[in-house]
């Protein structure tokens, strides 16, 4: 009997130890994905050494006079046909084109057309339409490099004839060389905030982990928009002042902190 009872604990006994045995391999398993996950976390950028660091703005600001001036010139033609509009804005702007070239001295590339439409004209009486022509409208726009110019040409326009003169405004030519100037103040200003900071703080700085900058748009001095009427155009050249533009250019730069 004794011998029968040993036979029947026997499976029982390597059931115990093979559940044993399969919990001691999960156990071992899920440490190994754990510590993976740990060291795949480390990897994305992770360190076990947090880093401090401080973040500053600084501000740099660059003043220059406009080196040129845009304005759009422009003529509105009415007549019964379509071929009688068309040649007589075309009669028009190719007198002003020519003056500006040989007159005002105007390379090519600075003058582009950028409008031109034909559209019906009508009356109205008494609630009916009836067509009484065509307006053929064009319009170029002029780039001046030479600014003392720009009242003349403004007269010149209206003297030949125009009936639009919009949108004048002065710039800047080459604006990249005042942007660096300004990004270079701005880079300067923040550092020296830093450093203030830093020393305040009882750290020093180190390297720049990160800029980012925003610019402001330049602020022309000067616009003006002229709608000049078909009569009484060609008067006294306008006093025009360019004035100045200011380029200001905002730097974001992170330190690291030691």
């Amino acid at each position: 009997m004794q011998n029968n009872n040993n036979v029947c604990c026997e499976p029982s006994k390597i059931l115990t130890i093979f559940a044993a045995v399969i919990i001691a391999i999960g156990a071992v398993y899920l440490g190994i994905l754990s510590w993976n996950a740990i060291k795949a976390h480390d990897y994305i950028g992770i360190t076990a050494e947090q880093r401090y660091s401080i973040t500053v703005t600084g501000e740099g600001e660059v003043v220059a006079a406009p080196d040129i001036a845009k304005i759009e010139l422009g003529y509105i033609a009415e007549k019964k046909t379509v071929v009688q509009a068309q040649k007589d804005n075309t009669d028009k702007m190719n007198a002003v084109i020519k003056k500006l070239k040989e007159d005002f001295k105007i390379d090519a590339k600075d003058i582009k057309t950028v409008n031109y439409n034909i559209t019906p004209s009508y009356d109205w009486y008494d609630g009916r339409r009836t067509l009484k022509g065509y307006q053929v409208s064009q319009n170029v726009s002029v780039k001046i490099r030479d600014l003392d110019s720009v009242g003349v040409i403004m007269e010149s326009a209206g003297t030949l004839g125009l009936n639009q003169i919009n949108g004048l405004s002065f710039e800047i030519d080459d604006e990249e060389k005042l942007k660096q100037e300004a990004r270079v103040k701005a880079l300067k200003a923040a550092k020296e905030k830093a450093e203030v900071l830093a020393d305040a703080a009882g750290v020093k700085l180190g390297k720049i982990i990160s800029f980012s900058e925003s610019a402001s748009q330049p602020y022309p001095i000067y616009r003006a928009n002229y709608a000049l009427e078909a009569e009484g155009m060609g008067g006294a050249s306008p006093e025009i002042e360019a004035g100045s533009t200011e380029i200001k250019i905002t730097a974001t730069v992170e330190y690291e902190i030691l």
